[in-house]
């Protein structure tokens, strides 16, 4: 013989493969050099991972790391370890055809080179460890892949991935969430999907071939009719711009909303309110339709630019009163689109909104002025919040990279202002003492639910134009009485109006009464009706009558350890800032104790309107095919409401109030029986957080204030209650099958003695689960606590905090160990 027979490396990789299909290189092994090369090919095939690919004899030693590797040296990320590949996929990026192996999206996201740690060999990985240093244009640094060992019957090969505390370590998962374009072609995964060419300064790419051909075919078939318009996303106001890589801001245009109707030269401009102001932007219509986009429903504001190039109200609003229709060579209006709701038919709001921007700067690729994508900062707000404020912008906005977009005012998207501008309601108008002027000021008000409430005076801020249109106006809404009621001294010598014309007003602030102070008038807002105007901070306008008067806040309801109804007030008020994220826009069912919780304590789901204005009612359809209204709120003064009204406790479905028929949390309470110590709890829970991050599936670990831990999986919607059930169903009794004497997925306290019930029914529709921070009506005021897996073990009580540790869970809750706990952008898997 002429030596040892080696089987080739590449023997498993090319039998996977139909090379005459995918555009995948074939190849035989090569020899390595000095400098090995690494890469990381972003893929998005059945589930969305990262393949680590490293230089070892030769090959491409790979690793398929859920969730992407993360710079945080707490943080260990899954790594599958599969078939070796050829040096030439060392620069592969573009498609897999759908029913290949591998089948999906590729990116090219890092490359470099990399080499063991000194005193350690490559040889090593062999032996199930690897300890080295990688040089690339994103990964950095010390880094340590360690083979987990393999269960029985287990036939992949597990590692974990971990960064090592170094230089280049960080807090978090900004380096996944960040780096969302390829590091060779400058183009981000909708991009490389849809075949779009990279920029000529990065090369070119045979996948511009395919982008043409799909333009052709559009062209060359019937146009697919634009998306209907759908409800807006809407952004609270804030006082503070958050913190922290989990948020995008943009710039805050000073103009209308549109959502854009989109199909070919089929064009529609949708007003925030459904008004269709397609004929008012003809222009911006034409240069929209000259894109030949495809079916799409894009969301940004229409503004039109001063002599500086900076968004001005007033320009806008006097091009408008010229009529837009014969814009002027001196008109300047411009749309920036800033989110995409809908493209080809595929809804795109379940998606994050960092993915949802991708897919906007990939279906705008080509526009030139006036049509712009916004551009967007992570992790930088407050310096383009200082900016815009330098500039005499009105602020930026925020929004969380990681969540999906919602048709109602959310808190995951929130504004900034640097000069406070808002909608009022016109409701009448004062003389004034000039006969050259027609009125001295304006009288304005806001709506507090279904009422209006007098917001004060401007009289600042009119030209003659203003003064001459506005006097018309009035007179043709005058009425004798006033709509609302207004103190004696501004009511004296106003004349009243029908509300329906809508003011936009800069001011300095809003007084303790809820005034406007140093207000000046900006324009008359046509895209918005006189019904719709409230305060934009998400609650009621500031006013006296807006705090929530907690009545009895001496009664002691938690009679073994003293609290008081006024305690548990305000342990909700501070506590209101991080337990809304989770149970706001949620329908509810609360633990009513009107007497204390050792009194009678009942649940209550349904509305009866005694609760308060804060407290919102969503219906929804039951078995027998009528509706009930089931209850939920938005703000503090919901929270604060319910708790006048004797509520200790909430728990919240796994769906939100504006789509209650999408499920987007999995709960799974495991309830030991009586006289199961806790350690057995918490390890049963790791267990199952293993099982979960095998199938993909990030998890979170929260103490329930009684005696058993929740295991919360956060999900995208996309799925129904049959397929959540189902899932949830499947995966508790897999976990009983294999380890009875362990666990039970039957409820029956026969079936639980001596295991742990792994509660899955709280998965299904009409199901609840208590809510994060939710106090509970047990003994010494204990709450539900969100905790790090890496506490877990420490840990000694699942009712170890109290109402009495406000500050404590405050703090926690800013700290790195809970840095986005609850939230993940994952999707049911198909298993």
């Amino acid at each position: 013989m002429a030596g040892k027979y080696k089987p080739d490396p590449l023997a498993e990789y090319n039998a996977k493969r139909d090379f005459s299909r995918t555009k995948e290189p074939a190849g035989k092994a090569g020899k390595s050099g000095k400098d090995r090369i690494f890469m990381v090919q972003k893929h998005d095939a059945t589930r969305l991972h990262w393949d680590l690919r490293l230089e070892h004899e030769g090959v491409l030693k790979s690793w398929a790391v859920t969730k992407g590797p993360s710079p945080d040296p707490d943080v260990k990320r899954l790594a599958v370890r599969t078939e070796d590949h050829p040096m030439d996929y060392a620069t592969f990026e573009g498609t897999i055809p759908a029913d290949e192996y591998g089948g999906g999206t590729v990116m090219l996201w890092d490359r470099g080179t990399w080499h063991p740690i000194e005193g350690k060999s490559a040889d090593d990985i062999e032996e199930g460890h690897l300890h080295f240093v990688i040089d690339g244009e994103r990964m950095k640094g010390e880094w340590l892949l360690i083979r987990m060992k393999p269960r029985k019957g287990e036939k992949r090969e597990n590692w974990l991935l971990r960064k090592l505390d170094d230089d280049y370590a960080e807090d978090g998962d900004g380096l996944v969430e960040q780096a969302l374009t390829s590091v060779d072609t400058g183009r981000s995964m909708a991009e490389i999907a849809a075949g779009r060419a990279p920029d000529a300064a990065t090369g070119d790419d045979e996948a511009a071939e395919p982008l043409a051909k799909m333009k052709r075919a559009r062209r060359a078939s019937k146009p697919g009719k634009p998306p209907k318009f759908t409800k807006p996303q809407l952004a609270t106001l804030v006082d503070e711009v958050p913190t922290g890589n989990r948020w995008m801001h943009e710039i805050k245009f000073d103009g209308y909303r549109a959502l854009i109707a989109v199909s070919g030269d089929k064009v529609t401009v949708w007003t925030r309110n459904q008004k269709d102001w397609t004929d008012k932007f003809g222009p911006l219509v034409d240069a929209i339709a000259a894109l030949d986009l495809p079916p799409a429903l894009i969301d940004g504001e229409i503004v039109a630019l001063d002599s500086d190039g900076n968004p001005d109200f007033s320009t806008l609003q006097a091009v408008l009163k010229r009529g837009h229709g014969s814009q002027g060579p001196k008109d300047k209006l411009a749309f920036f689109a800033f989110d995409v709701l809908e493209v080809d038919g595929e809804d795109l709001t379940g998606h994050t909104n960092i993915e949802r921007k991708e897919h906007l700067e990939a279906l705008l690729k080509g526009a030139q002025p006036p049509i712009h994508v916004a551009e967007h900062v992570i992790g930088a707000g407050e310096t383009l919040y200082t900016q815009m404020c330098k500039a005499d912008q009105e602020g930026i906005i925020s929004k969380r990279i990681d969540a999906p977009y919602r048709h109602s005012r959310t808190k995951n998207w929130v504004k900034v202002k640097c000069v406070q501008r808002q909608e009022f309601v016109v409701v009448g108008w004062s003389e004034s003492a000039a006969k050259a002027r027609p009125f001295a000021s304006l009288l304005l008000a806001a709506r507090d639910g279904e009422d209006l409430v007098y917001r004060g005076k401007v009289g600042t801020g009119f030209d003659g134009d203003d003064l001459d249109a506005l006097s018309g106006k009035l007179d043709r809404l005058a009425r004798k009485t006033p709509p609302l009621d207004v103190p004696n001294a501004d009511s004296r010598k106003a004349h009243w109006v029908t509300p329906k014309l809508v003011a936009q007003i800069a001011f300095a602030e809003l007084t303790a009464e809820g005034r406007v102070r140093h207000g000046s008038f900006l324009g008359l807002r046509q895209d918005k009706d006189a019904q719709d105007v409230e305060d934009d901070r998400g609650s009621p306008a500031p006013a006296p009558k807006d705090n929530v008067e907690i009545s009895s806040r001496d009664r002691v309801i938690f009679p073994n350890s003293g609290e008081t109804k006024g305690d548990l007030a305000d342990y909700y008020e501070a506590i209101a800032p991080i337990m809304l994220p989770f149970a706001s826009s949620r329908p509810l069912s609360l633990v009513r104790c009107p007497q204390g919780r050792a009194k009678k304590c009942f649940f209550q789901k349904h509305d009866n309107g005694g609760f308060g204005d804060g407290v919102k009612a969503v219906p929804i359809k039951e078995k027998d095919g009528g509706a009930e209204d089931y209850l939920f709120i938005e703000d503090a003064r919901g929270l604060l409401q319910c708790v006048q009204m004797g509520t200790i406790e909430f728990h919240g479905w796994c769906a939100r109030s504006d789509a209650v028929e999408k499920p987007d949390r999995m709960v799974f309470d495991l309830d030991p029986d009586e006289g199961l110590d806790f350690t057995e709890v918490r390890d049963a829970a790791r267990d199952i957080r293993k099982h979960l991050a095998d199938i993909g599936l990030t998890s979170f670990a929260m103490v329930t204030g009684g005696k058993g831990i929740h295991v919360v999986v956060p999900l995208t919607p996309g799925h129904d209650w049959e397929a959540h059930k189902s899932f949830a169903q499947r995966f508790a009794k897999a976990l009983a099958q294999a380890q009875p004497d362990r666990f039970t997925a039957t409820m029956s306290k026969e079936k639980r003695k001596g295991r742990i019930f792994i509660d899955w029914l709280r998965n299904q529709r009409g199901s609840t689960a208590v809510m994060p921070y939710s106090a509970r009506a047990r003994a010494n005021a204990p709450v539900a606590a969100p905790i790090a897996w890496n506490e877990l073990e420490k840990l000694e009580e699942a009712n170890g905090f109290t109402i009495g540790d406000t500050n404590r869970l405050l703090d926690r809750a800013k700290s790195k160990k809970l840095a986005g706990w609850g939230f993940a952008d994952q999707r049911l898997p198909d298993v």
